[in-house]
């Protein structure tokens, strides 16, 4: 076990170079400000960015790499400061620890768009100039204006995913106003993002359609899922039937897929917002002009927006359908990650697991 210093007391696991192989180390916190909450991780989800990240896909990795931004656990201790927590609180972590706190987006609560970028929960340069590391831990120390209450009865495995997947999609929903009952939301891809775009429509009570390139995703979609409809986007008279009848589509999907066909669906005024991250957009500026549509990007959510979705979660039964695992199976999780073989998130037992 690798250690960053002789009396290093958070365990983790984390990846030494691009292999992006994961294991155990231990490392020291920062010390507790009284800003700060000390929270004990009882939960981590596993994203595509601990891929990424860990096998340095964006050429940035600065190792060695303790990943996970899903981060779920226990008030420990909080410093002298703190308003919002209290020791035995049930709590969560997400994308981003810190931010300028001073600019236009933060002042909104909308820090994950500061305008002198926030800093990642892993892999990011801390104010103090340390390296921030993940949730593959034993515990985090985070300022508490980035830290989410968890409501008490909502199960802390299921809230991990909630705090990147669920937010990165039920942000632009509510900027674009798809919370209005009775319209039509389609949703392309079917993984950890796609799956919570089918959730959070229908509990805003809309008319959800799910679009695959995998027949394999239809039984799953309508019955597991509760959307109303399947369609196979590689067919194009499915495609042609449905020209012009969404209110909104969330393209969810990173590998590289034709635009034009999914705006045309699109009724005049409809937006399509983009989350995933294909390697290039192209559309023809006919299929933008004509029906006054928009296309828009959103990745994660703000503090404020991001408590929303939390509340909103608890009070309306919204689960992520999870498989927990041991911290022992990260390995093997992050390789059926990448070949999508899973339903549809992973979530590490890190309070059973890490020892």
């Amino acid at each position: 076990m690798s250690s960053s210093c002789e009396n290093a007391d958070c365990l983790a696991w984390a990846a030494r170079d691009e292999s992006g192989f994961l294991s155990p180390y231990k490392f020291s916190r920062r010390a507790l400000g009284s800003d700060d909450v000390s929270i004990r991780i009882t939960h981590c989800g596993v994203c595509y960015a601990d891929v990424n990240w860990t096998r340095n896909l964006h050429g940035d990795s600065k190792y060695p790499l303790v990943p996970g931004h899903e981060i779920v656990g226990i008030v420990k201790e909080v410093g002298s400061n703190v308003q919002r927590f209290k020791v035995g609180d049930h709590i969560g972590v997400g994308t981003y620890v810190n931010s300028c706190r001073d600019c236009e987006y933060c002042n909104d609560g909308d820090e994950i768009y500061c305008a002198k970028g926030m800093t990642f929960t892993f892999n990011g340069v801390d104010a103090d100039g340390t390296i921030t590391k993940g949730g593959y831990s034993s515990y985090i120390v985070v300022h508490e204006r980035y830290c989410f209450s968890i409501p008490d009865d909502y199960p802390l495995a299921s809230a991990a995913p909630l705090l990147c997947a669920g937010i990165t999609v039920y942000a632009p929903m509510l900027r674009h106003k798809m919370n209005q009952p009775g319209k039509s939301l389609g949703v392309i891809g079917l993984g950890g993002l796609g799956h919570m775009a089918v959730k959070f429509g229908k509990a805003f009570g809309l008319n959800v359609t799910v679009f695959s390139t995998s027949l394999s995703k239809k039984e799953e979609s309508l019955s597991l899922l509760g959307a109303d409809r399947f369609v196979l986007s590689s067919d194009q008279e499915q495609m042609k039937a449905l020209d012009k009848s969404f209110d909104f589509i969330i393209d969810t999907a990173s590998g590289d897929h034709p635009f034009d066909p999914y705006m045309a669906l699109l009724k005049t005024a409809g937006v399509l917002v983009l989350v995933g991250f294909p390697s290039e957009v192209k559309f023809n500026p006919a299929s933008l002009n004509l029906g006054m549509k928009t296309v828009s990007g959103s990745i994660a959510g703000g503090t404020k927006v991001t408590q929303e979705m939390l509340d909103f979660c608890a009070a309306h039964k919204v689960y992520p359908k999870i498989e927990v695992i041991p911290i022992e199976y990260a390995n093997e999780a992050l390789e059926r990650l990448i070949k999508r073989d899973v339903k549809y998130r992973f979530v590490i037992d890190i309070e059973k697991s890490l020892k």
